[in-house]
């Protein structure tokens, strides 16, 4: 069976961190385009961070740069989120998503994403 689980998420005051993973059972990740999203209440599923298939390109929105940072870690079958300096607007449900295999590169529509994850909460907040 072909799955994503995230993990990893939590509350966390302004100015922390976290890592979150997104691990794969059924397929091997690093034959994937991966991409983190997120969607706060009330608001749209965006993209955050992408990994190309290759992993030698990513991508970032203009938010979170320089505060997280994905990478693949091949040995666990996962791709990882680092994120540093959170804020409260961080504040969502996080999911990770591959395309299909035979697209490597990342783009930034969630329409382009194929198997997803369940989320997990991040909560920035005093």
């Amino acid at each position: 069976q072909v799955q994503l689980v995230e993990s990893g998420g939590g509350l966390v005051q302004p100015g922390g961190s976290l890592r979150l993973s997104c691990a794969a059972s059924g397929f091997t990740l690093g034959d994937y385009a991966i991409g983190w999203f997120r969607q706060a209440p009330g608001k749209e599923r965006e993209g955050v961070a992408c990994i190309s298939r290759s992993g030698t390109t990513t991508v970032y929105i203009d938010p979170v740069k320089g505060r997280f940072t994905i990478s693949r870690d091949n040995a666990k079958n996962a791709v990882d989120l680092q994120i540093n300096n959170l804020k409260p607007e961080d504040t969502a449900v996080y999911y990770c998503a591959s395309r299909l295999r035979r697209f490597s590169q990342c783009v930034s529509s969630k329409d382009a994403y194929n198997t997803w994850g369940q989320g997990t909460q991040v909560t920035v907040s005093s």
